[in-house]
């Protein structure tokens, strides 16, 4: 059994006991926190889909850590003026363990 969520704005295909990373989240590590935006279940092939969502279905998370992203990188250049510029953002994120999917 899979479902389709939303969390924060993103869309994940999450299943029972699925580690994920997503945008942070303001919650401390070991909390639990519901996710009720599924927007699709699939239960062995019997597909339900919401317009948009579906009601009474939610998805159960515990955060296990707050983690960085890798480092990206953005370089400016003006050709022949001397101008250059490096500048660099690590994204944060939680990462979550699915306990359990109630649809």
């Amino acid at each position: 059994m899979y479902v389709i969520v939303d969390i924060q704005g993103q869309q994940f295909k999450v299943e029972k006991d699925q580690k994920l990373f997503v945008h942070r989240i303001n919650a401390d590590r070991g909390a639990e926190v519901e996710f009720e935006k599924v927007m699709l279940v699939d239960k062995d092939g019997k597909v339900s889909i919401g317009s948009p969502l579906l009601e009474g279905a939610k998805v159960v998370v515990e955060v296990i850590s707050h983690v960085k992203g890798d480092k990206v990188l953005i370089f400016h250049k003006k050709r022949r003026k001397g101008h250059r510029k490096l500048n660099g953002h690590r994204q944060q994120f939680t990462e979550v363990l699915v306990k359990e999917v109630i649809a």
